[in-house]
């Protein structure tokens, strides 16, 4: 299985994040992550085309968004919400809490 890179918090831009956002699938995603937890693709997205959602995914992780662990054949993610609320303060806050 190849291995998941993420972004180390250095090398995550501003523009990034907002443009991983600018998508409601993937803002619904961090929304649903801010809780803290972990959970899978298929529960983050009940129905929706595995190819789209490796796509999704890989957005968030190259803007740093979201951290992907693999066990078995499952890929729990999480949201990087320390690491974010370090670089950007209250940026996670704000996004989270819109309607």
């Amino acid at each position: 299985m190849r291995e998941i890179i993420h972004p180390s918090m250095s090398q995550i831009g501003l523009a990034d994040i907002m443009h991983a956002l600018s998508d409601p699938i993937r803002l619904d995603i961090v929304r649903q992550l801010a809780d803290g937890s972990s959970r899978t693709c298929s529960e983050l997205a009940p129905g929706r085309p595995k190819s789209s959602m490796t796509h999704h995914f890989k957005i968030l992780r190259s803007a740093g968004l979201v951290e992907t662990r693999t066990v078995g054949n499952e890929h729990y993610n999480r949201l990087r919400r320390n690491e974010l609320d370090t670089r950007f303060p209250s940026l996670m806050g704000t996004i989270v809490s819109l309607k």
